[in-house]
C-alpha cells in the first residue's frame, strides 16, 4: 500500500505528497485508505493523544533545562515530533515490542515509563533505567539504526514461538542510510518476518538535509525490499495512528513487513550540544512551527466544543506534576560509585568484564591519597 511516491526537488518542504487526515488548521479530511483505521477514535481519544503530547512535550522541555543547568550531559530534543511518536506508539498492542532510537521520548512515555526512565540514562547513572521487559521496549539506541537489526531479529523469534506479536523499529531519516537499517529490510522482506519500520523523517541528519541523501521520498525505499510502505503526514496524530495499525494489520496478519515514513520537523537541536542555527534557515523553522501537530488537535477539539477551560486545566496540572516528578528523579539521583560501570553490562558474570573492572579499579587507585587518614577509595 503505498501512498503517492513521486520525486520531489525539495523534500524539506513539500509535504504535500503525504496521506494526511488533519490538516495544520485542525480541518478533519477525509483519506480512503487511512478513515477505517481510526472510525473508533472519538472526542474522548482525541483529548487523550492531546494530553499526551503535551505531556511529552513537556518531558521535553523539562529534559532540556536540566541538560543546560548542568545536571544531564546530553539530551536529545523530540520538540514537534509529538504527534508521530503518541500516534504509532498508541496504536501498539501491550505484548509488542518497540526498538526506539534516542529521540523517542514518546515511546518510552507511551509504552509507560516512569519519570526517571527518562533522565537517569542521560544523567550517566544507568545503563537502561527501565526492564525492557516491563515496558516491552528495548532500551533506547544511540548508535544510529543498529536497533532496526535488533527488531527484525525479535521479529524472527515471534515467527519461531508461533505467537502473533509485532516488532516495531524506529529510526529517523539519517538512519535510513545506514547499512543496518537497508540490511534489516533484506532480512525482514526475505523471511517474512512480523516488524514494521518507523523512519521519522525530521529533514535534518544532525546538520545533513534530506534532501542531500534522498532525492525521493524516503517510503520510496522499501517497495524495493518487497515492502509495501505509507508516507504521512507526521504532524498528524490522527494520520500516524491510522498508518500505523494499517502495518500493524499487514505484519499480524502474517504478510510480512510494513514501511511508514512520517514526515515531521525537529524543532529544536540535533543534542543538546547543537547549534541549529549554524545550518538552518530561521523561515524554515517558523514555517514548520505553523504545522504543530498538538494545534491542530487543539483545533480540532475546538470545532467539536471538547475543549474546555477545565480541560485546559487539567491537563496543565498533568504536566506540571510530571515535570515536577521528572525534575525531582534528576535531582535525588545518587551518582555511585565510577567501578559500578561495570555492575549490570550481561545478565551472566563474563571474564571480559571482569577484566576491565580489575583494570578500571587499579587505575582508580592511582587517585588514592597518600594521606593515611585518607578513607580508601570505594570500588
Amino acid at each position: 500500500m503505498t501512498h503517492t511516491l513521486t520525486p520531489t526537488a525539495d523534500l524539506g518542504t513539500d509535504i504535500e505528497d503525504v496521506a494526511r487526515l488533519l490538516t495544520p488548521d485542525g480541518e478533519r479530511i477525509a483519506d480512503p485508505e487511512l478513515d477505517r483505521w481510526i472510525a473508533d477514535v472519538d472526542a474522548a481519544a482525541l483529548r487523550s493523544l492531546y494530553r499526551d503530547m503535551v505531556l511529552l512535550r513537556r518531558i521535553d522541555v523539562e529534559g532540556v533545562a536540566l541538560q543546560r543547568q548542568g545536571q544531564l550531559g546530553l539530551w536529545p530534543p523530540c520538540q514537534g515530533q509529538e504527534a508521530t511518536q503518541i500516534g504509532t506508539a498508541r496504536a501498539l498492542r501491550a505484548d509488542d515490542f518497540a526498538f526506539p532510537s534516542y529521540r523517542e521520548t514518546g515511546v518510552v512515555y507511551a509504552r509507560g515509563g516512569k519519570p526517571s526512565d527518562f533522565v537517569l540514562a542521560w544523567r550517566g547513572e544507568e545503563h537502561s533505567t527501565y526492564d525492557p521487559y516491563e515496558l516491552n521496549t528495548a532500551t533506547q539506541q544511540i548508535i544510529i539504526g543498529a536497533q532496526s537489526l535488533h527488531a527484525v531479529g525479535y521479529a524472527m523469534g515471534i515467527q519461531r514461538d508461533g505467537t502473533d506479536q509485532v516488532s516495531v523499529a524506529y529510526f529517523g531519516d539519517g538512519a535510513s542510510s545506514q547499512g543496518d537499517v537497508n540490511e534489516a529490510m533484506v532480512f525482514a522482506s526475505s523471511f517474512g518476518a512480523p516488524v514494521v519500520f518507523v523512519c521519522t523523517n525530521n529533514q535534518w541528519a544532525i546538520s545533513e538535509p534530506v534532501a542531500l541523501q534522498a532525492k525521493a521520498p524516503i517510503a520510496g525505499r522499501a517497495p524495493g525490499f518487497g515492502i509495501p510502505s505509507m508516507r504521512v503526514d507526521g504532524n498528524d496524530v490522527l494520520a500516524c495512528i491510522a498508518a500505523m495499525r494499517w502495518a500493524l494489520d499487514h505484519a499480524r496478519s502474517g504478510k510480512g513487513p510494513a514501511f511508514i515514513e512520517a514526515v515531521t520537523y525537529r524543532m529544536g537541536p540535533h543534542t543538546t550540544s547543537d547549534d541549529p542555527t549554524r545550518y538552518r534557515d530561521k523561515d524554515e523553522v517558523e514555517k514548520w512551527r505553523r504545522r504543530d501537530p498538538i494545534s491542530r488537535v487543539e483545533a480540532l477539539l475546538r470545532v467539536r466544543g471538547e475543549f474546555d477551560d477545565a480541560f485546559v486545566a487539567s491537563v496543565g496540572t498533568d504536566a506540571d506534576a510530571l515535570a515536577a516528578s521528572v525534575r525531582e528523579a534528576a535531582m535525588a539521583a545518587q551518582t555511585r560509585s565510577p567501578i559500578t560501570v561495570f555492575d549490570n553490562v550481561y545478565a551472566e558474570p563474563h571474564s571480559g568484564i571482569d577484566e576491565q573492572r580489575e583494570w578500571f579499579g587499579a587505575y582508580l587507585d592511582g587517585f588514592a591519597s597518600t594521606d593515611p587518614s585518607a578513607p580508601a577509595p570505594e570500588v
